[in-house]
This record gives structure tokens, C-alpha cells and sequence, in this order.
């Protein structure tokens, strides 16, 4: 299941990012329980990546629903689309989740995980730190959800995020997107990252500014 991008409400906005994502499903099933999600809205742009437990149609379940409510309340904080979420999946196997919302001028985002769902930002610009990640915390969103604590961070022009669920090797990070297309890099980490063993999904988005 492909996320779609809802049709800006103004024709003034222009979305501050460029994306791409690929993604499989484990052999033998037919549904993946990853899934992505990105929508603009008059606060900016929503990323997440949802990561059913498990594999097949419970997964994937879970993983739609998760998106649904996120299109329901989009607009609202990272921690009350995560808390929605949390509501919302209760009656499912659950899944893990990292959110980001980036400013519609580029500048800034705010973003926030729940299990193992791997963010991280690589900075285009060499005097500064170059590589952060998302301090994700332990929990089930459906099943048990911690304490939520979202961190916002500065963006420039070239900055690359990359989410990708754990079905990709967490070596992918020793090589930096910045530079690339969004869509080549996101299918140059599943090629050479992406495991057998599971689900695989990564999303790749570049701000570019307002």
C-alpha cells in the first residue's frame, strides 16, 4: 500500500521537501507490515513510518490503520498523532512508529519514535554536526506506550532524513545520502541493505526550503 500525499489546502504552499521510498514485503507473503506515510498540511509536512509486529495481513493491518489516523488528525503534534495511534491500534498485534513534521519553510522539524523504527538526519552543511538520530524509546504503540518526548531540531538547505524500519541493516548509515536524489538513495539502501528475513521499507526526504 502506497501513502499518498493530500493536495496542499492553499495553492501558495510549497511542500519544503523532496521524498522517495522503497520497499518489500518478506518472501511468501503477499502484504508488507511496513508502511510509509507523507502529507502536507498548513503546519507543514508529516513523515512517518509504521512498522506492523510480525508479518503478512495482521501486520499490514495495523500499519493501515496506524496511517489512517494519522490522515484523521494530521496537523495536530507528533505526541497526539502517536498517542491517536496508541487508541487506535489497541485491538491489533500493534507496531513500532517514528514520526517527523517539518516546517513548511524547511527550517526546523520536530520528531519522535516508538520502538525500533530508524531515524536519522545527515546535515549537508560541513561545519556542522553531521550526522543525528532519533532517540527512539522502548514500547508497542497498541500495547505499551512510554513516556513521550519529542525533540526539535534546526534544518538547512540539503539536509537528508532517512527512516527505515528493521528490515534494513543498520550499516546503511555509514554511507551518507546527502547529495543524492532522494529516490536513488532510497533504492540504493534497499538494494544493498535490505534483509531476507523480513520486511523492508526506507523513506529518504531532502529539504530544499521554502
Amino acid at each position: 500500500m502506497e501513502a499518498m500525499i493530500p493536495a496542499p489546502r492553499t495553492s501558495a504552499f510549497v511542500c519544503p521537501i523532496e521524498w522517495g521510498f522503497a520497499a518489500r514485503a518478506i518472501a511468501g507473503e503477499t502484504e508488507s507490515g511496513d508502511l510509509h506515510f507523507v502529507a502536507t498540511h498548513a503546519g507543514g509536512v508529516l513523515i512517518a513510518v509504521i512498522d506492523g509486529l510480525g508479518h503478512g495481513s495482521e501486520a499490514a493491518l495495523a500499519s493501515r490503520l496506524a496511517a489512517a489516523t494519522l490522515a484523521e488528525h494530521l496537523g495536530e503534534s507528533v505526541t497526539a498523532l502517536m498517542a491517536h495511534c496508541h487508541a487506535t491500534l489497541q485491538r491489533t498485534r500493534g507496531a513500532v512508529l517514528s514520526l517527523a513534521c517539518i516546517e513548511p519553510d524547511g527550517r526546523g522539524m520536530t520528531w519522535l519514535g516508538v520502538g525500533n523504527v530508524d531515524a536519522t538526519l545527515h546535515r549537508a552543511g560541513s561545519a556542522r554536526q553531521q550526522r543525528e538520530s532519533l532517540h527512539h524509546r522502548g514500547g508497542v504503540v497498541g500495547y505499551q506506550l512510554p513516556p513521550l518526548r519529542a525533540a526539535t531540531l534546526a534544518l538547512a538547505p540539503g539536509d537528508t532524513l532517512v527512516f527505515a524500519t528493521d528490515g534494513i541493516a543498520s550499516t546503511f548509515n555509514s554511507v551518507s545520502p546527502v547529495g543524492w536524489h532522494p529516490q536513488d538513495a532510497a533504492d540504493h539502501i534497499l538494494r544493498l541493505y535490505g534483509k531476507d528475513t523480513d520486511d523492508a521499507l526506507v523513506v529518504v526526504a531532502r529539504t530544499v526550503g521554502d
